[in-house]
């Protein structure tokens, strides 16, 4: 039974959203074996969307996809908390996620929502230039 709050998503459209935000996008034949793996939602706006998979009591961001003529003006945030108060209903009791450590917008982001730093994955991410990238871990507790 789908949720009227979480209509399906559809991968062409996300893997679109995604092209435009990211230098090495995820394809829609990628992200339809995502949603239908077990765990996994997506909440998505006309401009963005977030991927969530919940696994027992612990939820994670997957990717957060927003159109750079969308950005700065709210939509990551709405995001984000809509995907909280859904992994919450499922019952998870915290997120994770992996965010680049110089992707200041990200970070700030993220840090607004309360998420914090709890680890650091050296040289997670890979750059088409060669550079490697350490990605901070960062973790929300949501409330009881």
């Amino acid at each position: 039974m789908s949720d009227p709050l979480f209509p399906p998503a559809d991968p062409a459209r996300l893997a679109a959203i995604h092209a435009e935000a990211f230098a090495a996008p995820w394809d829609a034949a990628a992200l339809a074996e995502l949603l239908a793996s077990p765990g996994v939602f997506a909440v998505a706006e006309a401009d963005g969307f977030i991927l969530i998979r919940v696994v027992a009591d612990e939820a994670e961001i997957l990717t957060l996809a927003v159109r750079p003529s969308s950005r700065r003006a709210g939509l990551g945030r709405r995001l984000v908390e809509a995907a909280v108060v859904r992994a919450a209903a499922l019952g998870a009791e915290r997120m994770f996620l992996e965010v680049a450590e110089g992707n200041a917008a990200a970070r700030a982001l993220y840090a607004r929502c309360g998420f914090v730093e709890m680890g650091r994955r050296r040289g997670y991410y890979s750059h088409t230039d060669g550079r490697r990238e350490d990605a901070l871990t960062l973790v929300l507790n949501f409330p009881r």
